[in-house]
Formats: C-alpha cells, structure tokens, sequence
C-alpha cells in the first residue's frame, strides 16, 4: 500500500474503529478477493464489536492498493459515506494500464470508476450469467457516444441490477464508450419529493468542487437542468445508470442528452421518453446448476458435497437468483437450517426468508406485493383474479375473455399492462397469446389471496358453465384444451363436489378428453380427487378408473374407438357398462349399431393397467424402489419414465443410438441404467435426466442390466450376446468381474434379494445362478425341460429364456419363455402359475417391490400391470381357435377343443361346458342338428363321432397333408373338407364315395357353401372358384389379390361376393362379371391397417346391405358406403374366423388368447 493512503488509514482509524460493523464490510472484500475465509474467521473470533473493527483495520494496513479500494467502496455501500468520504483523499493513484486482478478480472482503474460513481460491488455470492452480460455490453456499445437507452427489464428478484452493475464492469467498455465515467442512481418506487432528492445528491456528486453553483436545484425541472449541464460540461460521454426505475414520468427528469442505462420491471416506461432505445429482457429463473452454485459459493462447499436438500431448495426457489441469494445469505448464518428453509419454501413462508444487505424489501412478499400495489385501481381485481392459474400453464386470452366477459381485445389490454410490469409473462404463438404467471408469482398470489381462492375457482366455473357444455368443446377452440386440463382442478378447488363427480362419471366427458388428450391425465385426475369422488360412491369411481387403466392402449390411438362399445364390455354391475348401455339403447333408436357380449361373465381381468408409451416394441419395464414410477424402453430408442398408478408421463429420453433393450432403477432411485443394440451402457439421473456415465466394455449388444439391492455398495450387472455377464461399480471407470459359462447370448440378469447370487438367462435354454462375490457359476437349470410337455411340436422346441425376476423372500423366480410367464419354486422346481393377455412376444417380467403386482412388457407397444394374487389364483380354459357353432333358434352351440387337448362342446347362452373327448385336431365341426361331430387332424385323417352312442367313422380318402376346414352339409350325409394338400374333397360318408375338386395351386384357406349345391373356395394362390359339388366341375375363377385369399363371403342374393386377403384389404365384387365394386380397408396415413392386421374372415347380412370383418378385431362395415358402423375390440388379437347367426345379430370367435367371445346386437 503507498504511504499517501497507509497514512489516511492511520490517521482516521480511531473513527473507523468506533462506528463500523465488520460482517457486511468484510462480505464485500471477501467478494472481491482481499479477505481470505480464515482472516474473516479471525476478526469475528474478537469479543467486541470495537475490537473487531481494529482486527480488519490492521489487516488491510497490511495489505496493498486494491484492498484499500474495496474498503473503500465497501463503505460506500454499506452506508458509511461519511467515513468513506474521510478515506477519499488517500485513494491511491491507479494508473488505467495496471494489468488485470488475478481474482476478478478487473483493473485497478475499473474499480476506481465504479468505486467513485456509486456503483454497486458485486453481490458476497456472485455467478457469472455472460450471456445477459454480453447481450447488454452489446446494446450500450450501440448507443456510440450518442444520446439513448438501454433497459433491463424483468420480474421482481431476477437479477437485474447485478446485471447491470456487471456489465460496466468492463475495462474496454469504460475506456471506450464511457471515458467521462458511470454514475449509478438508485431510483426506486418515488413521489416528486422522493426524486428531487435524488436529483440534488447526483447534483452534489457530479460537482464536488461546487465550480458550477453554491446552492442546490430547489425543484425538478431546475434540477434536470443543472444535470444536463453538468453531463455535458464536466462528465462529457459518462454513462448514467438508473436502478429499480418503477414510472415514467420520473425518466423525463433524466431525458436531457443522456447515455442511459436503466434497471425496471415495466419495459414500457421509456415510451414516454426520446431516443434510441434498446431492450434486454432478463428470464425469471436460473438454471438449476447456476442454483446450485450460488449456493455452494454462499456456504463455502463444494457442488458435489451440498447436501440432498440443496437439489430441492433451488427448485423451490423456481431458479430466481433473489430468493436461491436469500436462503444463500441465511444459510451461512446457520449451516445446519437447510431442512428448516426448505421447510419454510415448501409452505410458502416468504416473510420468513428475510432481507439480506443488498436488497431494499424486508423479505420476498414485500418485494412482489409492491408490484401489485403499484397496480391501477381499476385493474388490480382482475390480477387477484389469476391466482387461480396453475404453475407453468400457458392460458389462451379465450380462457380469460370468459373469466371476465370481456371481447378479446379488452383482455389483452389488460393482461398487456401486467405484462410491461413483469405481473405477467406472454407468449406469442402466431396469431394466438398464451400468458402465464412465474412460480414465485404463483405462490405469492395463492398465498396472499388464500381466504378467497374457493370463491375465485367458482367464479371461473360459473363463467364457463355459461359459455360452454363440457363435453361439446370442439378442438379447434382456442381454450378447449385449457378447459379439458384444467376444469376439474377447478371444480375441485372450488369444492363444487356434486359437479366433479358428474363431470368425472360421465362417458360423454371421458371419451371428449380422452379423444383429445389421452387417458394417462383422467386417470391422474381419478386418483388426485379420489377423496371427494368416493364420497359419492367409491365403487363407481373405481369402475371409471379400472375401465381407463385397462382400455388406456386403445383409447390413445386412432381412429379413435367408440366408448360407449367399450363400455358395453364391462361387467354388468358397473356403472360404466349402465351408463354405455343407456346410451347405447339412444343410439340404436337411431340407426347406430351396438353389441353386448354376452358370456363376459365367465372373463376375468387380471391386468391393473394397461399403458402404451412407446411407439414401437416395449423391451422392458420396471418399476422403481418406492414402487411410485415405472421406467420403460423399446425399439424407439428412448427411455420413459411414467407414474405407475396412472400412466402419467415424467420423463422422456432419447437415450441411445440404437435399440433400447433393458433399463433398471438403482435400489435408492437415484439412477437409472439403459443398455443397448449400441453395445454401450449408459448411467442417468432418474429425477432430471442427465447422463452421469457412459460404459464401453461389451463387443456385441448389451441385453440386459441390474443395480444390487442393497445401495451401500452399488454394483451394475449387465448381460451381453457377447455371452458375458459383467459386474460394474459405479465408482470405477472400468468393469469389475466378467463371468464366463453361458454358450449363446446373455438375455437377461437378477440379483437375488439378499445380492449373494445373480441369477442369469439364456438363449441357450438355461437359468444359471452365479455367485455376486466369487463371480462363479454356483447352479444352472434347464428350463426347456419345463417346455417339453407342452402342446408344441418337440421340434419347434427351440426355448430361450428371455427374462426372470425373483420374488422378495429369493424363493420363487418367475421366468418369461416365448409368449408364456411362468412361475418357478426354485427348491422344488414346481410351476405355480402362467398367464396370458400380450398379443405378441413378452419380452420382460418384474415383480414390484412388495410383490403384489407384476409388470409385464411385449412386442404388442403395450405394458401390463398385474395383480400377483389374481394370476396365480386363476386357471381358466384357454381354448383353440379351430371352433365350429350351429345357431339353432335360441340357442348358442359351441364346439371347441382347449389347450388341453379336450373337445368340449359349450352351451353359449348357459355357459354350460359338456366335455366329448380328448383328441389331436387340427380343426372341428358339428352337424346343423347337433347329431355329429366331425374333426381332422395334422396327417389328413378325417373321423366323425355320432354323439348318441359315441360311434366313430373314419375316411379312407385321406388327404395328404393337414386339414384345415371340415363341414357338413344340410342333410348331414356329405362331409366336405379342405387341406395344405390344395384339394377339396367332397366325402358322402353314409355311401362312401367321394369327389375331388382340384384346380387351386396352393393350400386351400378356406370354403363356404352356397345354395343349389354350390361351393365357394379360395386360396393361398389368390383366387377364388366356385364349384358344383354333385359333378366335382369348376364354373368360375376369379383373380382377386396378389397375395393370399384369407376369407370369402357370397351375398344372399348371390349378386355380390366379398373377399380379404394377406394384403391387408377387403373387396367386394360382382358375381356375374367379376368387376370390383368397393375397396373396404385401404391402409390409413400411419400404415397402420384399419382391421389390425390381417383381414381373416368376413359375412354378409341377408340383406346384403352389411359386411362383418374380423381380423386384429371385428368390424361391422355398410356394403353400400364402404363405411365401418362398429368396432368391437377383443382382449386378444388375430382372430382367425367369425361364426354369424342366420338373422346377422349373433357372432361368435375366439382370440389369440383363448377366450370365446358370443356377442348380440343390442336391439
């Protein structure tokens, strides 16, 4: 330090001494880096105050230069400037060449400039936001010496005049563009007497020596004279700033030839004033890394070591720099009060969260309730009225015009002068205005206006109930969206319960949403209100959810389905089936067509929810440790994070190059691990989605992952078609164990529930279990054994294990094998329980912590949630799809053979089951008066069984392959049969004869007998014929598809014919000149076929006006329109035929899954 200022020091030090108080002085120095943390903790050990003073003193004594500078200005700000104007003369000399500080990065001449013109020091925590810093360093640099302004504008709290103290601390800036100086005033909320005070203290500062008048302006307009005078004369190209600048009448006091730099929240109070003008809008939040920092910085740790509370802190703070600096300050004060702030954050406490040195309100709310106060009388209830709004809601202008019964025009007028003064933020999307609150304005607003916010919710209700009808909202409203959002918030909110309950049961409403938004929010909204929804009747309110959690797959696709139809499927006790059977009842009135199925009885559901957040293959699922979230990833490469009650979307992820195959949570649902087609294995915050490692070890595609259980030691397994299992700790960059046995690709891996064994499984057939310590293979099962007795042909037996998870006690492994899961006793090796209910491939099983449910992910795009006791309590029949049916009067006869090879024939009105024999057939039929039953088996052997007396007759005409079809004919004399053989034959079994019909290329699909002894056949060759069946002659042909015929059908009238093949269309022709007349199911713009798949089978209504389809599903088509009346969706898919009553108003088919479907239409 030179003698000139070591002297001043000396000299006023008893001064010093006596009046200052260290803490704030030495925030300051520490902030600019001329205190360490060890010599503040130095001083405050002293007893006194006094003493504590003379600590610093003598410090700084032996310091240099720029310690003495920011003593200095830091008694200027911390209002000590009469002391600081006894220090003034031993300012040392700085000349503007000394080099850079190596602390902050500012000369010693900068320092001095902002130190002589008031400018604020930066805060004790100081982060570096450059981009802002540029963006006005820019737009001052534009300004050129010229008169003009720039403004920072923003909400309350966000940073502004750091910002702008920051950016004049720039040594290129001030020599360049602001020689003359920078001058700071803070302005601040003002009356005329308030500004002409400001106006005589920037007087007196510019004109120290008093060479240009004795006394001080007396008013405001001689004052903003003298200023301009003193501008132009004595600080030519100075820069003057104006913080906190609240209205713009007190900016024409500055409006003289001034360079002006101004902090405020209402962006239009220049437009009062002359000039170029430029504007810097500053974003209400940090970025949660920049939260953390300022944090770290306050209490003197590191990023990483800042306790779990910190994360949770700074999202309370919503990212304003303010209010993260406020907790910050106190914090340091008191170290061990995190949860305690947070606490307070959480419950809106924001007098609480008091000032700290650097801001003029006492706590947050003073600083946000000034705002409003400031407000015109005459608009400040329409402000109140938005602390109905929800946090980062965008609310279209329409929302409000009702609200308010305003014209548009009115209301954006309104919500423009909330917007000028940061009350309100607005984006612009095209022609339409979306306006929405900040988090802290949210909380502010809801905790100021708690007492009439029931009041406020049921204003906005009234409004809309006067405006719209909830379930006639058409999506090309500007506000329907909001109302489908949000109208249940409402209502609930305003504690209108009977209104909420009408809303929420009722299917006009739930098909409006869902069409529109999709059920995972509905069933949010079901469990969110459940309380008051249960008072009205919580079996109802279980009946709604239960109907969108398990018909959530198909209620987000299009075209969308017909909810009432879905309706109609529920048990009969619900009230979504009585309220869909009403309406239904309405609509029939009306020409619409409806089906009730009428053995659903016999169905149980065992699925909880059914989801479907992929767009392509679902290849795993899991759920977290709380067992509250499910992640999920497949073949569209990303990874989802969903809530598992509802379905609701948390985070999406593009995780991976390729293929997403397996993700896992870690036991404290910290992370989560993905592993891919990539060969790469990849670590990410669970709750944000940041990548944390990235692993590289596998040389082929990694299948499957898996974090222990126990989070003490964490450790990663991950399985490859590397045929390696490796062991990863999360602390070390490379792998820890690989293990070796398994001799094809590594499908899945599971650690037991105390971590002493990873169990393993193959594509070569076994589950092996490994010990997690040693990494050596301790025992190996072969699960193809299971198989063996299974329907399927042994040679098809080629088994791989694709997924196993064990249950909590580690005595029971469920294991996934083709379409099948199945539970194993791991001692005893005894299966408990299978289930079915995927359409394709099941590629992953995972028990939920408590073990009451299980997910369960497939190739289907959809994953199932399923109740553990349900499955393993049911055994019902699975039947094949081979059926036959005869409708006689009022009865239903089934014929149908199950997965246990039983022929059985069923009574569909009685449920009634009456088992005939046990058999291997490859198809059966019954004779049109229940006399006889006929089958054929895989070699080409047909027999028939007479049920009186149980005789059998078998056909010496064999076919020479499978066969597929068999049917008597009326008279019950002559059986007819087709086979892969490609021939037709014509069996009078009675007499024993037999005619062939050949002529088709490729094996016979299917046939239909027609009147007058005619036979329509059709073919994997793609042609249709029809035959006389008493001469064995062919006497048409038609060409009809490119690919395989799959089902014919010929009008009652036998003018027109219909036909469905393998590409996915259906077409209805002219019998006499075989002319195309319709085109039923071309594909739809996603390339996803209108039936679902393959067209399997179709019939005409007597009349031949209808056609019903069946393939992924049923469909009911008008023949004259080509338009599709109904569709009813089946449990399971790839329905293979469909069996039609005489009078076209019964329909029997059995799905994939093995359940008999017997629907009626509803009359």
């Amino acid at each position: 330090m030179d003698a000139k200022a070591r002297n001043c020091l000396l000299q006023h030090r008893e001064a010093l001494e006596k009046d200052i108080k260290t803490s704030y002085i030495m925030d300051h120095m520490i902030s600019d880096g001329f205190l360490t943390i060890s010599e503040e903790e130095k001083v405050r050990n002293e007893p006194t105050q006094q003493q504590r003073a003379a600590m610093l003193i003598k410090m700084i004594l032996k310091k240099d230069n720029d310690s003495y500078v920011s003593f200095y200005n830091a008694l200027l700000h911390e209002g000590y400037k009469d002391l600081a104007a006894l220090l003034h003369d031993g300012i040392p000399v700085v000349s503007s060449s000394s080099g850079k500080d190596s602390v902050s990065g500012i000369t010693s001449y900068v320092r001095t400039v902002l130190c002589e013109g008031g400018v604020p020091q930066r805060p004790v925590v100081f982060v570096t936001r450059k981009k802002l810093v540029n963006a006005i360093q820019q737009k001052l640099s534009k300004l050129k010496g010229e008169p003009g302004w720039v403004t920072i504008h923003g909400m309350a709290g966000c940073g502004k005049s750091v910002l702008a103290a920051e950016a004049v601390r720039d040594h290129s800036l001030l020599e360049g563009c602001f020689p003359g100086g920078v001058h700071w005033v803070s302005v601040g909320k003002q009356d005329k007497s308030g500004l002409l005070m400001k106006l005589q203290n920037l007087c007196t500062r510019l004109d120290q020596d008093e060479s240009f008048s004795q006394r001080l302006p007396l008013n405001i307009e001689e004052a903003k004279d003298r200023l301009r005078i003193l501008m132009l004369r004595k600080h030519p190209r100075s820069l003057l700033i104006l913080d906190d600048v609240w209205d713009s009448w007190v900016l024409k006091a500055f409006d003289n030839q001034c360079q002006i730099l101004l902090t405020t929240r209402d962006k239009s109070v220049t437009d009062s004033v002359m000039g170029p003008k430029y504007v810097v809008p500053v974003e209400s939040s940090l970025g949660k890394e920049k939260g953390l920092e300022i944090l770290s910085l306050f209490v003197n740790m590191k990023k990483a070591d800042l306790p779990e509370q910190a994360h949770s802190i700074i999202k309370e703070c919503k990212g304003s720099p303010l209010v993260v600096s406020l907790i910050g300050a106190l914090l340091r004060d008191f170290p061990n009060r995190w949860e305690y702030y947070l606490k307070q954050l959480q419950n809106k406490q924001f007098k609480r969260i008091r000032k700290s040195s650097s801001y003029d309100y006492e706590a947050l709310d003073e600083a946000m309730s000034i705002s409003v106060e400031m407000l015109r009388e005459d608009i400040k209830d329409y402000y109140t009225d938005l602390s109905i709004l929800q946090k980062d809601v965008k609310v279209p202008t329409k929302v409000l015009c009702i609200l308010w019964d305003m014209e548009t025009e009115e209301v954006e007028d309104i919500l423009q002068e909330f917007v000028n003064k940061s009350l309100l933020f607005c984006d612009r999307n095209g022609k339409s205005f979306r306006y929405y609150l900040h988090d802290l304005q949210v909380d502010f607003l809801t905790e100021k206006n708690c007492s009439q916010l029931q009041d406020l919710h049921k204003k906005i209700i009234t409004q809309f109930q006067r405006y719209h009808q909830p379930h006639t909202l058409s999506p090309d409203q500007e506000d329907c969206m909001y109302w489908y959002n949000f109208l249940a918030y409402h209502m609930a909110s305003a504690k209108m319960h009977k209104e909420l309950c009408a809303l929420m049961f009722s299917l006009d409403w739930i098909k409006a949403k869902t069409e529109l938004v999709g059920p995972a929010h509905l069933i949010h909204e079901f469990v969110e209100y459940r309380h008051i929804l249960d008072e009205k009747d919580c079996a109802v309110s279980e009946n709604f959810q239960e109907f969108l959690s398990l018909n959530g797959h198909l209620l987000g696709r299009q075209p969308f389905p017909n909810i009432v139809q879905l309706g109609l499927c529920e048990p009969e006790t619900s009230e979504v089936y009585q309220q869909a059977k009403l309406q239904a009842k309405q609509e029939v009135d009306n020409g619409m067509l409806y089906l009730e199925w009428i053995n659903k009885k016999n169905i149980t559901n065992l699925s909880r929810l059914v989801v479907r957040p992929h767009t392509d293959a679902v290849y795993h699922a899991c759920f977290s440790e709380d067992g509250q979230r499910i992640a999920s990833c497949g073949a569209d490469k990303t990874l989802q994070v969903f809530k598992a009650e509802t379905g609701e979307k948390l985070l999406e992820i593009k995780a991976h190059e390729d293929e997403v195959l397996c993700c896992a949570f870690s036991t404290d649902d910290r992370f989560i691990a993905t592993c891919s087609v990539d060969k790469k294995v990849k670590i990410w915050n669970s709750m944000t989605g940041e990548l944390v490692h990235t692993y590289d070890e596998h040389s082929e595609q990694v299948n499957c992952c898996h974090f222990t259980n126990s989070s003490h030691h964490l450790l990663l397994a991950t399985g490859s078609s590397d045929c390696f299992l490796k062991l990863w700790d999360l602390n070390q960059k490379e792998c820890r164990n690989t293990m070796f046995g398994h001799t094809n690709s590594v499908n899945h891996c599971r650690f037991s529930p105390d971590d002493k064994l990873l169990a393993s499984c193959s594509a070569d057939g076994t589950l092996k279990l490994w010990d997690a310590t040693s990494a050596n293979e301790r025992k190996s099962i072969n699960v193809k054994q299971f198989f063996l007795n299974s329907e399927d042909p042994q040679e098809d037996m080629e088994v791989i294990v694709k997924c196993c998870s064990w249950s909590a006690d580690g005595a029971r492994i469920m294991v996934a094998a083709k379409n099948k899961i199945f539970l194993w006793n791991i001692d005893s090796r005894s299966k408990v329980a299978d289930c079915r209910g995927h359409l394709s491939w099941v590629h992953g099983v995972m028990f939920s912590p408590d073990g009451s449910s299980f997910l369960t992910s497939s190739d289907d795009q959809t994953i199932r949630l399923w109740e553990t006791k349900k499955v393993c309590k049911n055994s019902a029949v699975m039947l094949k799809q081979e059926v036959d049916v005869v409708f006689q009067e009022n009865e239903v006869m089934v014929l149908a053979v199950d997965h246990i090879r039983r022929l059985q024939l069923i009574n569909g009105r009685t449920g009634q089951i009456d088992y005939l024999t046990e058999a291997q057939v490859s198809c059966c039929c019954l004779s049109p008066h229940l006399q006889y039953i006929a089958f054929g088996d895989e070699n080409g052997a047909i027999e028939i069984l007479e049920l009186v007396n149980n005789r059998i007759f078998q056909s010496r005409f064999q076919h020479k392959k499978t066969v597929w079809h068999i049917q008597f004919t009326a008279d019950e004399k002559t059986l007819i049969s087709s086979s892969d053989d490609s021939e037709i034959q014509v069996w009078n079994w009675q007499l024993d004869k037999c005619i062939f019909l050949r002529g088709h290329q490729e094996t016979v699909k299917d046939f239909r007998l027609l009147k007058n002894s005619r036979l329509l056949s059709w073919s994997f060759d793609g042609t249709v014929k029809v035959w006389n069946i008493i001469t064995g002659n062919k006497e048409k042909d038609f060409v009809c598809h490119q690919g395989t015929v799959l089902s014919c059908d010929i009008s009652h009238d036998a003018t027109k014919f219909s036909s469905t093949s393998a590409d996915k269309t259906a077409k209805i022709w002219n019998v006499s000149n075989g002319e195309l007349l319709h085109l039923c199911a071309p594909l739809s713009e996603e390339g996803a076929a209108t039936h679902g798949g393959w067209v399997t089978d179709l019939c005409f209504s007597p009349d031949g006006k209808m056609l019903i389809s069946a393939g992924g599903y049923i469909k009911w088509w008008n023949v004259v329109t080509g338009e599709s009346s109904q569709t009813f969706y089946t449990n399971g898919t790839n329905l293979k035929k469909i069996h039609v009553s005489p009078d076209f108003k019964t329909y029997v088919t059995v799905d994939n899954l093995g359940i008999l479907y017997i629907l009626q239409t509803l009359e």
